[in-house]
């Protein structure tokens, strides 16, 4: 008795499931269903209410959307019983979406110039802070126009013209620093860090430091956007007046201290400059001892670095230029300055010790590059450019030895422009210093080499420029032209070394030597035009100790008295010895060669290159920068657009082609003025021979413990099988 009440159940159950599964089924074919159909449905699901009260009950509140077909099926006895089963449905889901699109765009305020105009006159009259809010929102708006995905607060804000997106954006750069500074009770100009950090604790940075976050957080993400020189240009200009607020937000500080270094290092036209001041602005306002200072000196020194790879006669200028960049952000705090400065130059010196212990040809190629050179330079700079301080006229004696270790290092005629370059700084130093560096045998040993002492083999040759050359081919050396411009910068160099110390009362003590050798050299040379320039020169230095001793002669005083310093101060004043006179006359005759061998245009010249008093900006230079502005943002781009991308004109296949062959072939001789080739392995020196710079006298207070420089490896050209 008890299985059949069982089996009745079950049953009972199976029955159920089987109306639910049917109940399920025409549920999903109900936009396919006919009218027949549907009223089975409907009349199967009465008869579950009938049979089955309970899992009725069940369903209509566990599966509601099953019942609810029944109350559906009056409207589809409404639709037309011509129509057919294969006629197009129309999509109800895909109508609703697009209406609710249109609805949304239609809701979104578009932005125009009247409500910019607007705004900006409540903020002038008023000082209403809901018209900054709603300006910055338009701001925002700007900055992040074609945004792959836009937040819902720019979403009543969205729709703008190229027009208008340059109104928000001039009027924004322009006016935001100024209702900032109001707002925030700050001095119109200007400011320290202890203003911001000070005003951080006060109601009003907590009811206006968002507006802050914003104005400066949405600048830095249009920056990464634009592609125009000029538009940056402009941007970081107005945004330089703003870099007291960034004090306030450290991670954004880092940020736009990684972006105005990118753009100094690689910029064009003005933006270089531009990105410099505004590091240095930076530096100022937010003072001394900060991180801040110390990203700004590591990290310019680092892209000075980077940029100094590959010179050449165009380049020379823009090295410099930024050699003169670097100098002006070191003189902001020397203290710290001088901290990274001996880091620096430790590193250097490590780098040259290395070579003097390995003696193999990497680590010399690791010295004779251009980036170390360059390095060595704008020390050299830097030290005369603040010889008056205390802490930068230490480093000149550890710089110095660096300096003659290398001139040592590979003492070949290949090298000659390497070690005139190292002269020239040593006798950059010597002058800003006033202290005594022996350069002069440097230079008479150079008389020796056999290839200045020979008449040329090779021809007349072109001429050189040895300011771009680190080393010359072995053809070039038995030219005249190379002959000539070796033998006329020893004159050269000498002269200024002598010329320093021309005013000595041991001038003549001093001269003895380099007299001596240079009679030797006019005795030996069997080229007459080296034979008068040299002649002329002994003659110049024999007036000048002629000049001293009269001087000395008629003085009451030893050499070791304090009255010897004074010695012949006033025609120092006034210029007026041999050797000084003749000095000029050469360096008119250098000046006038250089002229001739620069054949290209430089962008950043030495003008632009000048800072100090005269790089503050004036109204002027403020109203011309704004014209600037206007023009730049006058444009229709669009943060998103490539539209400036494509302003380059389109090439030919043909022009496509000749210019990639004249890119390849500049690439090929900039390797080739760098990488060491086989046959400049001959003039290396190898682990197996003894050093070449075993004369090379480096500080020995330069530990080791430092970190050294990185390396960077180059792919080195494989050997000509003709010279195995």
């Amino acid at each position: 008795m008890v299985s059949r009440d069982i089996d009745a159940e079950n049953d009972t159950v199976e029955r159920n499931v089987d109306t639910e599964n049917n109940v399920k089924r025409r549920s999903r074919k109900k936009s396919t269903m006919t009218a027949s159909e549907a009223k089975q449905h409907k009349e199967d699901l009465e008869k579950l209410q009938h049979k089955d009260q309970d899992f009725y009950e069940f369903l209509k509140e566990n599966d509601p959307e099953l019942l609810k077909f029944s109350d559906d099926d009056d409207d589809d006895e409404d639709v037309d019983a011509d129509m057919e089963d294969g006629d197009q449905q129309v999509d109800k889901e895909a109508i609703e979406h697009e209406v609710q699109e249109k609805d949304k765009k239609s809701s979104k305020k578009v932005i125009t110039t009247s409500m910019v105009d607007l705004w900006c006159k409540s903020i002038k009259e008023n000082g209403s802070l809901n018209a900054v809010r709603s300006l910055m929102k338009a701001f925002r708006t700007a900055c992040h126009y074609g945004d792959d995905e836009e937040n819902e607060s720019m979403a009543k804000l969205s729709v703008m013209s190229s027009v208008v997106f340059n109104k928000i954006m001039l009027t924004v750069l322009n006016e935001m620093d100024g209702i900032l500074r109001n707002l925030l009770k700050l001095p119109a100009s200007g400011g320290r860090k202890e203003d911001i950090t000070n005003l951080m604790t006060t109601k009003q940075w907590r009811s206006y430091g968002h507006i802050v976050k914003s104005y400066l957080g949405n600048a830095l993400h249009i920056l990464n956007q634009m592609t125009d020189s000029q538009m940056i240009s402009f941007t970081i200009h107005r945004l330089k007046y703003s870099s007291l607020l960034l004090a306030a937000f450290p991670s954004l500080l880092r940020k736009y201290i990684k972006v105005a270094l990118h753009f100094w290092g690689t910029g064009g036209d003005a933006l270089p400059v531009v990105s410099c001041l505004f590091l240095r602005e930076l530096c100022i306002c937010i003072g001394s001892g900060s991180v801040c200072i110390d990203d700004c000196f590591k990290g310019i020194y680092k892209a000075y670095v980077l940029n100094c790879h590959f010179v050449n006669a165009a380049k020379l200028k823009h090295i410099r230029f930024l050699s003169n960049c670097v100098i002006e952000l070191l003189g902001v705090d020397l203290p710290t300055a001088y901290q990274h400065a001996f880091i620096f130059i430790r590193q250097l010196a490590m780098i040259l010790r290395d070579t003097l212990d390995t003696k193999t040809k990497e680590a010399f190629r690791k010295v004779y590059e251009w980036k170390f050179i360059n390095s060595l330079e704008l020390w050299t700079d830097a030290i005369r450019a603040y010889s008056s301080q205390s802490d930068f006229k230490q480093l000149a004696y550890p710089l110095t030895q660096i300096i003659s270790g290398v001139a040592r290092l590979v003492p070949t005629a290949r090298y000659i422009p390497l070690r005139l370059r190292c002269i020239r700084m040593l006798n950059k130093l010597a002058a800003s210093t006033q202290s005594f560096v022996p350069v002069s045998m440097l230079l008479l040993d150079m008389l020796e080499m056999k290839e200045l002492n020979r008449p040329p083999t090779g021809g007349v040759g072109k001429a050189v420029d040895l300011h771009s050359v680190l080393k010359v081919s072995k053809p070039t050396l038995k030219t005249r032209a190379f002959q000539e411009a070796c033998i006329f910068s020893v004159v050269e160099e000498l002269a200024e070394h002598l010329a320093l110390w021309s005013y000595s009362i041991a001038f003549m003590e001093l001269s003895f030597i380099p007299i001596v050798r240079l009679r030797s050299f006019c005795k030996l040379t069997k080229v007459e035009r080296f034979r008068r320039e040299m002649r002329q020169l002994i003659r110049e230095i024999e007036a000048n100790v002629q000049f001293v001793n009269e001087k000395r002669m008629s003085g009451s005083f030893l050499p070791n008295d304090p009255a010897a310093s004074s010695f012949l101060e006033d025609e120092k004043k006034s210029a007026s010895s041999p050797l000084s006179k003749y000095v000029i006359t050469l360096r008119q005759r250098a000046q006038q060669k250089n002229n001739s061998l620069m054949e290209s245009s430089v962008l950043v010249g030495e003008e632009s290159s000048v800072f100090g008093d005269e790089a503050s900006e004036s109204d002027e230079e403020d109203a011309k920068m704004n014209e600037d502005g206007t023009a730049a943002f006058s444009s229709s781009w669009l943060p998103g657009n490539d539209k400036i991308k494509q302003q380059e004109p389109t090439e030919t296949k043909g022009k496509r082609k000749k210019h990639q062959k004249e890119r390849k072939a500049i690439d090929e001789d900039v390797v080739e003025d760098l990488v060491l080739s086989s046959d400049e392995d001959e003039d290396l020196p190898s682990s197996d021979s003894p050093s070449a710079g075993k004369n090379a006298d480096v500080d020995q207070h330069l530990s080791p413990k430092q970190n050294r420089k990185p390396k960077h490896k180059t792919k080195r050209p494989k050997k000509n099988k003709s010279h195995k």
